[in-house]
């Protein structure tokens, strides 16, 4: 091979979602896509398929400016391909080369072909995912090995994500294309086939017959694509251990690493910013909540705690149904201590759904009408006041002063009237704010029906399933996702089969505490960096090892626990989890890309690096992130033995960085 400089390499990053909204990965390359740019600047170009409704609404063309790059895609276009170059509008702008597939559909079967003999790959006939998977990545496989055979100088790397982006892997290897190929895989495909049936997947993983169990699922030859891409990359890696579990029995290939997925975590110049955000996105949600529950709203706000759950609607896979179940167990707790706490739970899911509920619109309308004609009695009752003393001429001072059954008159009294009796209801307040297309045979709707959580007046839990994605433009709770999350107390993300979990990283980005698995990338990574997740607002339950009962029990447990907390505990403890945002972000998430990277440059250019700098995949994790310290030395006055005062204490904790001053409505 050609002596390449390994130290200004040139990076192509291909994915089916580039520009190309499917699924997560497309929020994985465009959130990772600002650290990348700035590490590699113009020596970056993601790669994906060209879908004009989408492209044009995400890329800004330009003329291509490598001039070797410019050559391979002049020719190409002589040879009648499509392809569209440009920026890809988004943070960091990246460069984005997107391949029309269609423009080469009548070399589909001689590629398959060549597929079969080269790799060994079969492809079926009427499998239109495969034959664009095929297209596509015989498209990046031609562009990359004209560009390499132009560009003798700088080292290039060709990183892979999942198997529709993965064919040009097995192409590479086999074709000896002087560059060095990484492939991530977010999700094994027979692992997503496998647990979305009842097998008992991870008691059971290594004795599966792969090719079996693949055929069975009739999903043999995009299998092989995903394996042999496994194989013949240089460095294989998944996004969690969990998942590099699970790739070594089904790929039957040790990830070398984990990449994990990282965020643009904010951050807020004073601590108590952030505790401002949640006090008045919760204002919003009790603003819901009132109207939800009217005709029987009799719980304290105060006293009410908001948890949630999100995602797509994976039943079994996001834990929804132990999620219930256990909050069924919560309710008979709470009931049995005879705990004032209230918990409201949201269960956020979007599914077939008809209209908006009568019932729930009506709740925000009566309740809003309410709030509207107290806040004009109120003014009246204001300007009565003032007008009565502003009259005051001398003489005694009580004539100056409004008797309080001249507050209000007759008509603000029948006004009133009318809008409380609205107020009135014959039934329990519904379990969903929709009309479902389905609503006898809705999974979450009969588990909630079967723990008997029907929002009666004597649950101290009620429940609510939301089944559509949060937007501010809803006549219902009307705040986006991340203000809702915000605004929230705890998120519950119990999930039994998840390679990352961006959903409980997102609340701890946000200083919402979190209750997630041991099944999930995210609970894995956490528990590997933490010596107490618990004390950070990291609640993770075990899936792995304990029966779906126990487990059940232990997040009833987890989450009664967190009923009982003080306020000043729920906030010392959102402290706590915003902290950890800065391990979250793509500024220290990069790092182990950057040490993939390097790794495959070493095993294609092992001649250009020294002894030290030899291939060794290690985190950046070297130990765990010790347990914080729960409360400074009790503050004392010199000299004296008595106890400090409350400014004291608040200035020792802040000290300490335990808590900001905080204020009493950031519950």
């Amino acid at each position: 091979m050609t002596h390449r400089d390994v130290n200004n390499p040139i990076l192509f990053e291909v994915s089916w979602e580039v520009a190309n909204k499917v699924g997560g990965i497309y929020s994985v390359m465009r959130s990772k896509a600002p650290v990348t740019v700035h590490e590699f600047g113009d020596r970056y170009t993601l790669i994906g398929p060209l879908y004009y409704k989408t492209a044009m609404a995400e890329v800004e063309p330009e003329e291509v400016s490598n001039p070797y790059m410019r050559e391979v895609l002049e020719e190409m276009s002589r040879q009648g391909i499509r392809w569209m170059y440009g920026r890809w509008l988004i943070e960091s702008a990246p460069h984005v080369l997107l391949f029309d597939t269609g423009s080469v559909s009548t070399r589909l079967e001689e590629w398959k072909a060549d597929l079969w003999k080269v790799a060994s790959i079969p492809s079926p006939p009427n499998d239109q995912e495969v034959n664009d998977a095929i297209l596509f990545g015989y498209l990046v496989t031609w562009f990359l090995n004209d560009f390499v055979a132009r560009e003798k100088n700088a080292a290039v790397i060709a990183h892979f994500h999942d198997w529709l982006a993965a064919v040009g892997v097995p192409l590479i290897r086999k074709r000896h294309i002087d560059l060095a190929t990484i492939f991530t895989s977010h999700a094994t495909l027979l692992g997503r086939y496998l647990v979305s049936g009842s097998v008992d997947f991870y008691n059971n993983i290594k004795s599966f017959n792969v090719e079996e169990e693949a055929g069975k699922r009739g999903i043999y030859h995009r299998y092989h694509i995903e394996r042999a891409a496994a194989h013949c990359s240089d460095v294989f890696t998944t996004v969690s251990q969990i998942t590099a579990y699970e790739a070594e029995h089904l790929l039957r290939r040790k990830p070398d690493g984990v990449l994990p997925i990282g965020l643009n975590a904010v951050k807020f110049s004073a601590m108590h910013e952030f505790q401002n955000l949640h006090a008045q996105n919760k204002e919003k949600i009790h603003d819901f909540v009132r109207g939800h529950f009217y005709g029987h709203y009799d719980f304290d706000l105060d006293s009410t705690l908001y948890f949630f759950t999100a995602g797509h609607y994976e039943f079994k896979n996001k834990g929804v149904d132990t999620f219930i179940e256990s909050l069924g167990r919560l309710n008979s707790r709470l009931i049995a201590c005879n705990s004032p706490t209230t918990v409201v739970a949201f269960i956020v899911m979007p599914a077939a759904t008809q209209s908006f509920a009568v019932e729930s619109l009506k709740g925000q309308a009566v309740t809003k009408q309410l709030k509207e004609t107290i806040k004009d009695i109120t003014e009246k009752i204001g300007q009565r006041i003032f007008e009565k003393a502003a009259r005051y001429a001398g003489g005694d001072i009580v004539d100056a002063i409004v008797e309080p059954e001249e507050l209000l008159t007759s008509k603000d009294k029948v006004f009133l009237k009318r809008r409380v009796i609205a107020l009135k209801r014959g039934g329990w307040p519904p379990i969903v704010t929709h009309n479902m297309v389905d609503d006898a045979s809705d999974p979450i709707l009969n588990a909630i029906r079967h723990v008997r959580l029907l929002n009666s007046p004597g649950d101290r839990v009620k429940v609510i399933f939301h089944p559509e994605f949060m937007n501010s433009g809803s006549p219902l709770i009307g705040l986006d996702y991340e203000d809702f999350v915000r605004g929230c107390h705890l998120g519950v993300f119990p999930s039994y089969y998840e390679p990352w979990g961006t959903a409980p990283a997102e609340c701890t980005v946000m200083g919402v505490p979190c209750i997630t698995s041991n099944l999930s990338g995210y609970g894995g990574f956490m528990e590997e960096i933490l010596e107490t997740p618990a004390d950070y607002g990291i609640h993770i339950v075990d899936r792995r090892t304990r029966s779906t009962e126990e487990s059940i029990n232990q997040m009833a447990d987890y989450m009664l626990q967190f009923c009982q907390k003080s306020r000043r505990q729920r906030i010392t403890q959102r402290n706590r989890t915003e902290r950890l945002s800065d391990l979250l972000d793509w500024k220290i998430m990069g790092m182990e890309y950057v040490r993939a990277r390097k790794l495959a440059l070493y095993r294609t250019y092992p001649d250009s690096f020294a002894g030290a700098e030899a291939g060794e995949f290690e985190s950046y994790i070297k130990a765990k992130i010790p347990k914080p310290l729960s409360a400074p030395g009790s503050p004392r006055i010199k000299g004296s033995g008595s106890v400090a005062d409350d400014e004291e204490i608040t200035e020792g904790m802040s000290n300490f960085n335990i808590i900001d001053e905080e204020n009493e409505e950031t519950r």
